[in-house]
């Protein structure tokens, strides 16, 4: 059965959600406790943010970042690379019917963030949401 565009722009399911949520922590285990052949990626400390799943749940997107926000390409080119090993690591994890594809992105909300903070404090910007806050004041 195919989704029309409405219900795509709807976002995730709870299905994907939980299931995102649940490959997350278990990911963020094994960054943690499994031992990597990879000695690069052994001796950095990574944080999994989000992961999102896709409709079909086949296939994982980790969105990650290494802490302290440096080396962050190359983190990500690491953890590439070690994407089968911890796919089998998550699967050891958690039960799961099929193991999805594990890809991996670099996590920008923080940088979005920061962008839509500088935006707020611009003069107009400032002086229009403070118009309208003393216009619901009355």
């Amino acid at each position: 059965m195919r989704k029309s565009v409405k219900d795509q722009a709807r976002g995730p399911s709870q299905r994907q959600l939980r299931v995102g949520e649940t490959i997350r922590h278990a990911l963020a285990e094994a960054l943690q406790r499994e031992a990597i052949a990879d000695s690069k990626i052994d001796t950095r400390l990574v944080t999994v943010p989000e992961v999102r799943m896709s409709p079909d749940l086949k296939l994982a997107t980790c969105y990650i970042m290494p802490l302290g926000g440096r080396l962050v390409s190359e983190t990500v080119a690491l953890l590439e690379r070690n994407s089968k090993f911890l796919r089998g690591a998550i699967a050891r994890r958690i039960a799961m019917k099929f193991m999805p594809e594990l890809r991996f992105r670099a996590d920008d909300s923080f940088e979005r963030g920061h962008s839509i903070d500088r935006l707020l404090e611009l003069p107009e910007v400032r002086r229009d949401t403070e118009a309208q806050d003393k216009g619901n004041a009355s």
